[in-house]
């Protein structure tokens, strides 16, 4: 008997999980970056990339970091909120530009910019025809920076604090209510809305 019930017992346990798993908030992730700090980046302009912008050009000032390609359906889902959020200039909003995948040669090394200008102008195109919520995007040939802000897929937005600390990870598309609700308390905490 307990030869048959053993089994109904571990799958009724992983039934639970299943469905305990469906109930999370999927826009709230865990991230083990919350409250250390971000990683350091250096990365060219996506729309010149002789010029490099790393996160030391914006040290002492909060911003966020919206990682974002042009591939992306969930990218076209959020950007008419993106633009919304961004006419509110709460603060400077960078866009980490992402390929559909690493743009290496056959022996893993990367492209020179010159082989992967093409792919940068998708993301040129996208941000002229539909607007550009973005103080500045910068191009992330190898999802290094993406990887190591610790990026499931795009898109996903993440708060970094004065001090250069990771204090809010959004998973997938933002719109104006959670940027209300879990980033401005964080920008200006003395505000509840932005406006």
């Amino acid at each position: 008997m307990w030869r048959y019930l053993l089994p109904v017992g571990i799958f009724g346990v992983l039934i639970a999980f299943f469905f305990a798993g469906l109930g999370r908030d999927k826009q709230t992730l865990p991230s083990p970056l919350i409250g250390k700090p971000a990683p350091e980046w250096s990365l060219p302009r996506l729309d010149d990339p002789t010029q490099v912008i790393s996160s030391k050009d914006l040290a002492g000032q909060k911003y966020v970091v919206n990682v974002w390609g042009p591939w992306c359906v969930g990218c076209q889902v959020e950007h008419p909120e993106l633009m919304k959020i961004a006419s509110r200039k709460a603060v400077p909003m960078i866009g980490l530009t992402v390929p559909q995948g690493a743009l290496v040669d056959k022996q893993g090394e990367p492209l020179p910019l010159e082989d992967v200008w093409s792919e940068m102008q998708l993301g040129l195109r996208w941000l002229r025809e539909l607007g550009d919520p973005y103080d500045v995007s910068v191009f992330d040939q190898l999802w290094k920076t993406a990887i190591d802000l610790g990026v499931y897929g795009a898109p996903e937005t993440f708060l970094i604090d004065e001090h250069g600390t990771v204090i809010h990870k959004h998973t997938g598309p933002i719109d104006m209510a959670a940027w209300e609700r879990d980033f401005l308390p964080k920008i200006a905490p003395s505000r509840s809305t932005g406006g």
